[in-house]
Order: C-alpha cells, then structure tokens, then sequence
C-alpha cells in the first residue's frame, strides 16, 4: 500500500512539473510573439513594462520563474491578460467571425472593434451610420490624434471648430482631445473607419 501511495505520490510531483515547464516554455513564446508583433525590442518591452531588461531576456528564453506582479506588469505593457501570456500560444493565423468582435450601438451608429486583441495606444474601430443618424465623440487625453476614413457613403465631421464633408474613400485627422461629432447627412447607410493614436494621460 505504502510503495502504491508513493508512486501516485510521484507521479503528481513529475506531472506538476511538466506543467510548471510547460507554463514557463509558453510564457517564453508569447512574450516573445507579442513583443515581436508589436515591432518593440527588448529594451523598449521592459522599459513600457516597468521591469529590468534582465528580467524580461530571462523570461524569453524560459528560464524565469516571475510573481504575479511581474506577470502584472508584463501583461499590462503588452495590453493583453495573464492568461494570455501563459496560455498554450495559438496559431500565426485565425479567423475571427464578426460576430465574436465587440460591438455597441450608440443612438443608430453602431460601432465595432476592427480587431480581436488590444494594441497598447491604439483604437480601431467600425463605424457604421443609420440614415440621418449622428453621434458625439468623446474626447481622449491631451495629444490624442484620431484618423477618421469614410469606406461607404457620406459622413460630416465637426472637430476642431471646422466642419469637414467626407465621401467615400476621404479622410480627416484631427486631434482628438477636443469635443468632435460625427453626422450621417444622407438616406443611405454610411461606413466609416476610425484609428485614435492614444497618448498617456
């Protein structure tokens, strides 16, 4: 009896360290595959993170056993969550259905992410307008810049004390801290593509 408890006993230790192992090698890729996607050196990734260059080379190559407050900040620099970083990576490539892409509708306007995952600093979004329909712009933080490109109809933006008529394929950048509006002037249905480049506030 004693000889079959230690070898269950055994077994849960070996199978705890695959996962250990198998937690810190997936931590390794992905850290590293983020940092790689969103073009950052090393030096730049720990600098945004908050943690020594050391600490983050130690981790790429999987042989750093991080706090959760490492994770933390790791985590936030990148702009995804701790289960992501741990997580067995996913493929280079996916499909994503519209579906599954966040979307919210404000007064006929109905606005959806463009992406699946977060981009530290950035907002890309769907804009799709009823007839007639219309919607005020929140104002970001001092600095913000915001690129507004009509794909589909007319749009009539108010920014920056001027007002600009956009028809397919026209853009607009203007700063985005300061109060904007957005107009659908016509019968028809308009699509409209915005890219706010954030700055920290």
């Amino acid at each position: 009896m004693s000889r079959c408890v230690a070898k269950t006993s055994n077994l849960l230790l070996y199978q705890q360290v695959d996962d250990v192992s198998a937690a810190a090698e997936n931590l390794a890729r992905n850290v590293r595959s983020l940092r790689d996607a969103r073009g950052l050196t090393q030096a730049a990734a720990s600098r945004r993170a908050g943690i020594p260059r050391g600490t983050w080379a130690t981790i790429e190559v999987g042989h750093a056993n991080p706090t959760l407050t490492v994770l933390l900040k790791i985590a936030n620099g990148l702009g995804v969550s701790i289960e992501e970083l741990v997580s067995p990576p996913v493929g280079d490539a996916k499909l994503v259905p519209r579906a599954s892409l966040r979307a919210r509708t404000r007064g006929g306007v109905t606005v959806t992410d463009l992406v699946p995952d977060k981009i530290p600093a950035v907002q890309l979004e769907r804009l799709e307008f009823e007839p007639g329909a219309a919607m005020r712009g929140s104002p970001h933080t001092s600095g913000t810049r915001e690129y507004l490109a009509c794909e589909k109809g007319a749009l009539t933006l108010i920014a920056s004390g001027a007002r600009f008529d956009l028809r397919a394929g026209d853009v607009v950048t203007f700063r985005g801290d300061q109060p904007h509006s957005y107009r659908n002037p016509n019968r028809g249905r308009c699509v409209a593509y915005s890219v706010v480049v954030l700055t920290a506030g």
